[in-house]
């Protein structure tokens, strides 16, 4: 039986503070103005003349208009669709067509905004600190002569960021929620500051026996990380989790594979590279929504570097936690919707001792 004070709300985590992905390049044109909500926040995205990328609070100051919504690009500025105002993108008003001066007082507040790996991300801080680390530049997705263009997927997920990463570090569920035949060795997890590093031996099966293979992680922050899949074909997975509230994200990934020379067989290997991972995250997807959320779990020997993970988590929290209760249950209930969605453990029941690993 699950002991303690039960929370009323659905976890103890705020938004976490980081670089987030807002969109993909190809996602946004010059000109295009985009409304978003992340952070619990009201958002716009827009690309400039200049073929900029820019994120701002989409309230016009003025009043209220929302500036995603009917909103403009004249070179490099955003124009409000309610009475013309112009903003930069720092925020700053610009002009006002029917007064002789601008407003200097307030801002349509913007967001740090980089644009590399093929994707546009944001920099969030509750209290709007500048970034306190870089995002890196991934070589598997600049290089596209040796890598494939990336295949896409996207997930919106009823649940913390954090229940969604705590998976990194939990082997154990893939053989009770995914039936996979052998699960990753954890070499070694590590963590310092805003990075997080993690290391993996993986035997895959194959028509041909078992080839010994690799997943290596690493993580900046709560938002971006990179996988690398090696033993097959190599596989890079960049993996960006944006929470949409404090209880609500947006999972998305994309997939690269090492060229070999035969574009019907790299597009193939892909495809199925990122079905399989998106099985798994369908799968994974009634237990992230439904699961209460244990200050104090009851771990057994085996299990993974939970307690590690939730440490270096801690640190992106910036507002306070609730600090009381120690147990937060869901919000609602978030069935499984077809039969696609049942865990290994209810379709096939519980692997006896013989389960290879």
């Amino acid at each position: 039986m699950v002991t303690g004070p039960i929370a009323t709300t659905r976890s103890p985590f705020p938004v976490p503070y980081g670089w987030f992905t807002m969109a993909y390049s190809e996602q946004l044109k010059i000109g295009d103005v985009v409304p978003l909500e992340y952070f619990d926040r009201h958002l716009v995205l827009w690309r400039d003349n200049d073929g900029e990328a820019h994120v701002n609070d989409a309230f016009c100051p003025h009043l209220g208009a929302h500036l995603g919504h009917g909103g403009v690009v004249e070179n490099c500025e955003i124009v409000c669709p309610f009475h013309g105002w112009r903003f930069d993108a720092e925020g700053h008003n610009t002009n006002i067509p029917y007064a002789d001066r601008v407003n200097k007082r307030e801002v349509a507040t913007p967001y740090p905004t980089v644009e590399r790996n093929g994707a546009i991300a944001a920099w969030y801080h509750p209290h709007d600190e500048p970034p306190s680390f870089e995002l890196p530049e991934v070589e598997e997705f600049e290089n596209t002569e040796e890598w494939t263009e990336p295949i896409r997927r996207s997930f919106t997920i009823e649940a913390p960021w954090q229940e969604l990463a705590e998976n990194g570090v939990d082997a154990a569920h893939f053989r009770y929620v995914h039936n996979t035949e052998m699960v990753p060795e954890l070499e070694r997890y590590d963590t310092d500051g805003y990075r997080s590093t993690m290391r993996s031996a993986q035997k895959f099966p194959t028509p041909r026996g078992v080839v010994d293979g690799r997943i290596d992680s690493d993580s900046w922050g709560p938002g971006f990380s990179i996988t690398r899949f090696s033993g097959i074909i190599d596989t890079v997975l960049m993996g960006c989790n944006t929470p949409i509230s404090a209880n609500k994200c947006e999972l998305q990934f994309s997939f690269v594979t090492r060229r070999m020379g035969d574009a019907n067989f790299e597009s193939t290997v892909g495809t199925a590279f990122a079905d399989e991972v998106s099985r798994q995250v369908v799968e994974d997807k009634p237990i992230w929504e439904n699961k209460a959320h244990l200050v104090r779990p009851a771990l057994a020997p085996g299990d993974g570097p939970f307690m590690k993970f939730r440490k270096w988590a801690s640190q992106f929290y910036v507002e306070p936690m609730q600090s009381e209760a120690m147990v937060f249950p869901p919000s609602g209930s978030f069935p499984a919707e077809d039969e696609r969605e049942l865990t290994a453990s209810k379709k096939f029941g519980t692997p006896d001792p013989a389960f290879k690993q």
